[in-house]
Formats: C-alpha cells, structure tokens, sequence
C-alpha cells in the first residue's frame, strides 16, 4: 500500500508542477497583460523546472535503459527541452516591459512590499515542513530524522527501507542485497519528492520573489500562480486523504500532513479567489 501513495501522490504532485504552467495561459485574471510582464515570474519558474526535471529523468537514464524503459523518458526530456527554449526566446525578446499607472498605496503598502504577508507566512511555515520531508526523500532516501514523529515508520510504509536502507541498521542487514531490485521504488520515491518540492518552489516564488510594484502590478502575478497553486494543492490534499485509512494500519497518522497542506490550499483560495 506504501507504494501505491507513492506512485498516486507522486502522480498527482506531477500533474500539479505542469498545471502550473497550463492553467495561467488558458485561464488569468482580467486584469493580466503580457506587455506589463505579469507573466513572467511563473515562466522563469516553469523555465527550472523542466531543467531540474530533465536533469532527473537523465540521472536514470541508464536503469531506464536497462528496462528497456528509456524511450518515454527521451520523450519527456526532449518536450522540456522544447518548451523551455521556447519560453527562453518570449522571455529574452519580450524583456523591455511598459509599467502600468501608478496605484495609492494602502495598508501600509510600498513598492518593495511583498504582494501578501499572510500568505508569506502560510508558504514558510506549510511550505517549509513539506520540503524538509521532501528534500529528505529526494537527497538521502532512507535517513530517518529524528525530531520527526514517526518518520521511521513513515520511511518503513513507503519502502524506502527496501530500496535505500540506513548504514548500520537491521533493516541494512535484511535488505541491502536486493537494494538493486527496487531501484524502480526508488525512482517513484524521488520523483514524488522531486514534484513536491518544484511545487513548492512555485509556492515560495508566488510568495519572496514578487513585489508589489508602483502600479500594483505584483498582486496580479501572485494572485495568478496562487489561484494554480490552490488547483494544484487541492489535487495533492485529495490523494493523500485518499490513503489515511490505510495509513492508520500500519500505525502511520496522515492528519497532521492534510491538515498542513489544507491550511495552505484554503489561504490561496482566499486569497486569488476573494
């Protein structure tokens, strides 16, 4: 059951990271001009994300190859790399941008101002438990963190004593011969990883690295990667409610991570939606 979470919340988590790219060009607030750059800082981030994407499928390459597997993995990477070309040439050729008028400022707002101190604030907390976890998977699967409730029997649901377990422990001595048979396990483990943490790199640039802006222009470019980000979320929150049960049998409490992530998701609905 560990690794049917890991396959659906990777799946999901993957959907979300290109949703972020789609949704914004089909569907954008009203008040979204090309000309004034709105568009531009969740293109920079689509931009990295097909590039760490493709560094990962390339990393694989080679089991892939040894499956017999590497041929949709090609595929994916040449398309990134298209797309990201593409984006690459609006964004150089698009790079003078017309400011619109300027705005009154209100509630203390300047310039330099993020777009929302609540949502900073929902990001770095939300945000940040979810990629220590994340990160973990991703750059050393298996390590058990400590000051983490139950994370051993976290990393134990989700086979990740099988395909990488920690030096020096009985779960090392049981499994490390056939770590080598689960290196597919270990590819769905980090890429779930991997998704989560893209989209959290969306998350924290829709939340640091947007400014208000004389003519308020940074509230329409957060406001578009929140109303994505609320889409995306949502479909993550449902995967992982859709395992709860199943973790409570193996003594593993799911609530805390819905709980987190449900916060995130209803902030950015406020505040793209109201």
């Amino acid at each position: 059951m560990g690794g049917l979470f890991v396959r659906k919340v990777g799946g999901a988590a993957s959907m979300a990271v290109q949703f972020q790219k789609l949704m914004p060009m089909l569907v954008h607030p009203w008040d979204a001009r090309w000309k004034r750059g709105h568009f531009r800082p969740f293109l920079f981030t689509a931009v990295i994300s097909n590039i760490v994407l493709s560094l990962f499928y390339a990393m694989y390459l080679p089991d892939l190859a040894a499956a017999g597997a590497d041929g949709l993995a090609n595929t994916f990477m040449a398309v990134l790399c298209i797309e990201s070309m593409v984006i690459l040439s609006y964004l150089y050729s698009s790079r003078k941008v017309t400011g619109g008028p300027a705005v009154a400022m209100t509630d203390g707002k300047n310039p330099s101002s993020l777009p929302s101190r609540i949502v900073c604030r929902t990001v770095l907390v939300c945000t940040g438990a979810v990629s220590l976890i994340a990160g973990r998977d991703l750059f050393f699967p298996g390590k058990i963190i400590s000051f983490v409730p139950r994370d051993d029997i976290y990393l134990e649901w989700t086979n990740a004593f099988f395909h990488s377990p920690p030096e020096g422990t009985m779960e090392s001595e049981e499994n490390g011969m056939m770590t080598e048979l689960f290196v597919g396990d270990k590819f769905l483990s980090q890429f779930m990883a991997l998704n989560l943490l893209l989209l959290s790199l969306f998350k924290l640039v829709s939340g640091f690295a947007i400014r208000y802006g004389s003519d308020g222009s940074g509230l329409v470019k957060a406001r578009m990667m929140w109303r994505t980000l609320f889409f995306g979320n949502f479909m993550v929150v449902i995967m992982i409610r859709l395992f709860a049960s199943a973790a409570v049998s193996a003594s593993l409490d799911l609530r805390w991570h819905i709980m987190t992530l449900g916060y995130e998701t209803l902030i950015f609905g406020a505040y793209s939606f109201l």
